[in-house]
């Protein structure tokens, strides 16, 4: 019996110190990449700054890209921890009719969207107008796992709703979010300010009046030439399900 409480304490101090390295390994990599405004570090250089050998690298990720992707992943579950607190917080409208896309266009309003996935383009596309196969590839794989993320988020607060129906509604608003931050971004310069926190309401109202729509074109208003949505469509439905 002894020998068994050792044998586990034993094994509890093994996945303590793998899970300290790990923590190590990503921490290193997310200091590397926003110090350096890219993900272009050797294996070595992220050993050295983890202070962990470059076996211990490969014990836990199969590649540089796995690092990254982490890295990457902890970032966006900012945004979907923000988007499941709204959820959690803001009650379906009156007569209980939910409209998914407005519930995520109202969720992600804060602004930490708009300056997560620039930062994220300039990490994985440095100084290059277009990213390269491989930044391409972990964009992608990151904004599908936001996807996933986000459709299990809405079905924990809708449970009644049907699978596809959330995966839809997901689908089209990571879509539509990537679209109105290149709008965004061509509007304003990409700099955060009241200004630009303003152009980017107007282009989640759009995206929403447009769902709304059916996706029939909807008249710009007369905001920014980003395409800010008519007055009508960016008072209605905010905060309703």
């Amino acid at each position: 019996m002894h020998h068994d409480n050792r044998g586990a304490a034993q094994g509890d101090r093994r996945d303590a110190l793998k899970a300290r390295h790990r923590r190590a390994i990503v921490g290193a990599a997310s200091d590397l990449m926003h110090e350096t405004d890219g993900a272009h570090f050797t294996v070595d250089q992220l050993a050295e700054r983890a202070d962990v050998s470059r076996r211990t690298v490969f014990n836990h990720f199969g590649s540089l890209d796995e690092v990254v992707l982490e890295v990457l992943s902890g970032e966006l579950e900012a945004i979907v921890d923000g988007i499941d607190a709204f959820l959690a917080g803001v009650p379906v409208g009156p007569g209980g009719q939910i409209r998914l896309l407005d519930r995520l266009v109202d969720a992600v309003r804060d602004g930490g969207l708009v300056e997560l996935i620039p930062r994220l383009k300039r990490i994985l596309g440095g100084d290059r107008p277009e990213p390269g196969p491989r930044q391409a590839m972990l964009f992608e794989r990151a904004f599908t796992d936001l996807n996933a993320r986000l459709a299990a988020t809405l079905r924990r607060h809708h449970p009644g709703l049907a699978p596809v129906d959330v995966d839809l509604a997901c689908g089209a608003f990571v879509s539509g979010c990537l679209v109105a931050v290149e709008h965004w971004e061509a509007a304003t310069g990409g700099e955060v300010t009241e200004e630009s926190r303003r152009v980017w309401d107007g282009l989640l109202d759009r995206m929403a009046a447009l769902a709304r729509a059916g996706y029939a074109p909807v008249p710009t208003g007369s905001g920014t030439d980003a395409g800010t949505a008519p007055d009508a469509a960016s008072g209605s439905d905010h905060g309703a399900g």
